[in-house]
C-alpha cells in the first residue's frame, strides 16, 4: 500500500473507531474514504502526516470535521491519531437509523490499546440522551467508558437519559 493510501487508511481508522463506531452502521468500514483539507504535510522519515484547515473526513455515515488531524506511524503502521478543533465534531448513523454525535476540543485514538479519548468539553449525544464531561475515555477492547475523575478528568460527569415514549 502506498504511503498516501496508508495515511488515508489511518484517517479512516480514526473515524471508524470513534466511540460511536461500536454502535454505528456496520457497513461504514466498507465504504470509500473522502478526505479534504486546506493542506497536508507528509513526512515519511518521521512517520507523521498533518492535515490542516477545515479537515473533513467522510466514510459511509461517518463524518468528522476538525481544524487539524495528525497521524503518527511507527514501523509503517498507524500508532496514534490526534484531531484538534474548536471543536472536533463527528457523527455516525447506527444500524437502527439513529444518529450519534460527539464533539470535543481534542480526540485522540491510541491504536495499540484500542482506546479513544475525548477531552475538552467532551459531549456524546444520541437523540435526547447526553453524556458530557471534560474527559471521556472509551476502551473499545474492553467495551468500557470512563468519564470525569475515573478518566483522569477534573469535571463531574453529566448524563441525561430521556425516557422512551410509548
Amino acid at each position: 500500500m502506498s504511503s498516501i493510501k496508508q495515511r488515508l487508511a489511518a484517517l479512516a481508522l480514526s473515524a471508524a473507531l470513534a466511540p460511536t463506531a461500536a454502535f454505528g452502521l456496520s457497513t461504514d468500514q466498507d465504504q470509500p474514504i473522502l478526505v479534504e483539507a486546506d493542506s497536508v504535510e507528509i513526512d515519511e522519515a518521521s512517520g507523521v502526516s498533518v492535515y490542516q484547515g477545515q479537515v473533513d473526513v467522510k466514510q459511509g455515515s461517518i463524518h468528522i470535521t476538525a481544524d487539524k488531524v495528525t497521524v503518527y506511524q511507527k514501523e509503517k503502521r498507524t500508532d496514534r491519531v490526534l484531531a484538534v478543533g474548536a471543536p472536533v465534531r463527528f457523527e455516525q448513523k447506527t444500524d437502527k437509523g439513529k444518529l450519534v454525535k460527539g464533539n470535543a476540543r481534542q480526540v485522540e485514538y491510541q491504536v495499540g490499546s484500542d482506546e479513544l479519548t475525548l477531552s475538552g468539553d467532551a459531549l456524546l449525544t444520541q437523540g435526547q440522551d447526553r453524556f458530557s464531561s471534560d474527559r471521556i475515555v472509551y476502551d473499545r477492547k474492553n467495551a468500557q467508558v470512563k468519564a470525569g475523575a475515573s478518566a483522569q478528568g477534573n469535571e463531574r460527569v453529566r448524563i441525561t437519559i430521556t425516557p422512551k415514549q410509548e
